[in-house]
């Protein structure tokens, strides 16, 4: 089988592939963002320049306001850029060559993948693949075709991302390190191209100028430590397992073989390539960590993989064969990941785990759940979120993109308080409602579990009241949010009763039992107190604990600030009867009931019952 029909039936493959995917995957919390951004549609943003946020309006003013519209711009992006380098690739080296090229540049899985999401990285990559195209064509003498095409994808990527910058300086060092590149750098139509490039990041400078820095401090300073940290070295295990171990072996050799090639294409490729890769690499030993950045050096990719088939070729059958091998695998492995979070049950399944999908999670129930709280109360009523994240996502499922939002640290940890405050968005307190009702969905998972009863604390201190009317478990629990409403003519307690806060100790997450079980823990609430607490299992109430036990623990874990009346003596325990039930698994819960009533379900962890011995 020629290799252009393979390429040609893999790519509609893949294409038909994103599009399933697009249509099922949970909207990502950027994503809902982004598209809070694309209401109203402005040249830059707090965290990006203006052009994905154009993108998935586009998407949504043509075809709806469903998953598939707000992806449909970049899946389809994603789909040019394989060809895009078949075609580079064909015609600076070989037509069979340019085929391997653009079958590896499908079955990558950071490309594979691309597009799934409607994230800037899309953009990233054709206006990546521009440039490399046009300076390879600048190579072989100026035209006003390759100065076009070199104007065209720097206003790409400068209207995409921050990131581009590093695009641009390592494209200007690989042409001024040869003889024909600075050659094409001394023609004015290289710079005329070079100007409207950046031209296009004006719009993004002028942001700046008129909001203090904030978009330039947030991701050149604020989110780097800028210290030396060991943790850089991951970079190396996490790319060789992203791009598949062997390929990357295949992409390094060819960046060392090329770049002393008389050829100036690949050498250009490969100093491009090399460069982005190795400046990435070192960038994570003094950059962030904490955020996702596996996918920063795509770009150096899109330059190698026109070069990894004269690597490939010199490999013995076996080798090359291995390579497609694994290749497949991750590309499964990473579009599999993504069909997974698309699933209910999947997603419950990994609630307990530290990889579960948070920010895919729940949007939806949550909406339902405030649908239906917002239909019992007036029409006046302000819905207010916690944080970024449940504005977007809450707006882009009830269609409104002006829900109000709580400062919170979330929002200055991902770089969006600034376009919140600038929208007007912002609620600093319950004065801000200037006498309406109001529904407060707090977030109980977004920040860590230690920190949990400051964040109460804080929210009392703005708000006055937290009266949780209901609980959203997604997930078991994995996602908490809680309904807390907020009534027009409700006074202003003197002391905040804040939400429970609570633990099992005993049996641990996942543990395996059978027989009679000892269920052991605490469980504390501001001011009300803790009335009872009640053992569930799949839901259903079946015990109830001894509540009342010392336990001075847990003061010392909450620093003090536990505002409990019963403490220290806030412990419960409770023996939990499994002989008559089957094996398998099941969820331990807790119902907690405070003093003044209140009702709260608390978060469920697996267990798994065995026939006793």
């Amino acid at each position: 089988m020629e290799m252009r029909t393979v390429f040609v039936a893999l790519w509609v493959l893949v294409v038909v592939l994103k599009l399933g995917i697009a249509m099922r995957l949970p909207l990502f919390v950027d994503e809902a963002f982004y598209w809070l951004e694309g209401q109203r549609p402005a040249w830059a943003y707090s965290d990006l320049p203006g052009l994905t946020a154009w993108l998935i309006r586009l998407g949504t003013e043509m075809f709806g306001d469903g998953l598939l519209a707000v992806r449909l711009p970049f899946v389809a992006i994603s789909a040019l850029v394989p060809w895009l380098l078949v075609r580079l690739t064909a015609r600076e080296f070989d037509a069979d060559a340019a085929w391997v090229t653009g079958c590896l540049a499908l079955l990558l899985p950071l490309l594979g993948s691309l597009g799934v999401m409607a994230l800037p990285d899309a953009m990233l990559a054709l206006a990546t693949v521009l440039c490399l195209d046009a300076g390879t064509r600048l190579l072989r003498g100026v035209s006003y075709g390759a100065a076009l095409l070199l104007a065209l994808g720097l206003a790409l990527g400068a209207l995409s991302h921050y990131r581009f910058i590093a695009v641009i300086a390592v494209g200007i060092v690989a042409l001024a390190s040869l003889p024909s590149g600075r050659t094409a750098l001394r023609d004015p139509r290289v710079w005329i191209a070079i100007a409207f490039g950046a031209a296009a990041w004006g719009p993004l400078l002028a942001w700046n100028l008129a909001n203090a820095e904030a978009g330039l401090r947030f991701q050149m300073v604020d989110r780097h430590p800028w210290a030396l940290h060991a943790d850089g070295w991951q970079f190396l295990v996490i790319q060789a397992g992203l791009v598949t171990p062997l390929l990357f072996a295949a992409l390094a050799l060819a960046a060392w073989r090329m770049r002393r090639m008389p050829d100036d294409a690949a050498r250009f490729l490969a100093l491009c390539g090399a460069l982005i890769v190795a400046g990435f690499f070192a960038l994570g030993f003094v950059a962030d960590t904490e955020r996702v950045s596996f996918h920063w050096p795509l770009p150096g990719y899109l330059a190698l993989l026109p070069l990894a088939g004269f690597v490939l070729l010199g490999w013995p059958r076996w080798l090359r064969l291995l390579t497609l091998a694994t290749l497949v695998a991750g590309f499964l492995l990473v579009n599999g990941y993504y069909v997974a979070v698309s699933s209910p049950q999947l997603r419950e399944r990994a609630a307990a785990l530290k990889w579960y999908p948070s920010n895919f999670a729940g949007w939806d129930e949550l909406a339902a759940a405030v649908g239906e709280e917002l239909a019992d109360m007036p029409d006046d009523t302000v819905l207010v979120a916690d944080n970024f994240k449940i504005g977007a996502e809450l707006g882009f499922a009830l269609g409104d993109p002006d829900i109000r939002v709580l400062d919170h640290p979330i929002n200055r940890h991902h770089g969006r308080a600034p376009q919140l405050e600038l929208w007007g968005l912002q609620l600093d307190d319950r004065a801000g409602l200037a006498g309406r009702p109001a529904l407060v969905v707090v977030g109980a998972t977004d920040v860590k579990f230690s920190a949990l009863l400051e964040r109460y604390q804080q929210l009392c201190e703005r708000l006055g009241s937290l009266p949780v009317s209901r609980v959203v478990n997604v997930d078991r629990g994995g996602q908490r949010f809680l309904l807390v409403r907020l009534d027009r003519d409700a006074p202003v307690p003197d002391a905040c009763a804040t939400p429970a806060l609570a633990h099992i100790d005993a049996p641990a997450s996942g543990a395996r039992v059978a027989g009679r079980v000892e269920v052991s823990g605490w469980a504390v609430r501001d001011i009300a107190g803790v009335e009872s607490v009640v053992v569930t299992l799949d839901g259903v109430p079946v015990a109830t604990a001894h509540y009342g036990l010392p336990n001075h623990w847990v003061g010392g874990f909450l620093q003090g600030r536990s505002r409990d009346p019963a403490q220290p003596n806030v412990a419960f325990a409770a023996t939990l009867d499994l002989r008559d039930r089957p094996p398998g698994l099941y969820w331990l819960g807790l119902e907690i009931v405070g003093r003044d009533g209140a009702v709260e379900r608390w978060a469920e962890q697996p267990l798994r019952a065995s026939a006793p011995e």
